[in-house]
């Protein structure tokens, strides 16, 4: 069920808020609805995904066997040397 909510905020945040929404494809009350679900979610210190990687999971396929540690570590290898 979805019930409308009024808040108080500076004009500033919001027009910041709205801008950020229109850029990232979403409505405000989204933004909001998420990030207080995120705030107030029972499973502090879990592994669950944040609204934003739950948006883009499953854009990119990767193989099986692609290990994420060793191309991380690659990564560094190459970046320092």
């Amino acid at each position: 069920m979805t019930t409308k909510l009024t808040l108080t905020v500076e004009e500033t945040v919001i027009k910041k808020a709205k801008l950020y929404a229109k850029k990232t494809g979403r409505s405000l009350s989204e933004l909001i609805e998420n990030y207080l679900d995120t705030l107030t979610s029972d499973n502090e210190g879990s592994a669950e995904l944040s609204p934003k990687v739950k948006k883009i999971a499953g854009v990119v396929k990767l193989p099986e066997s692609f290990d994420e540690k060793e191309e991380l570590n690659a990564y560094f290898e190459h970046k320092h040397l």
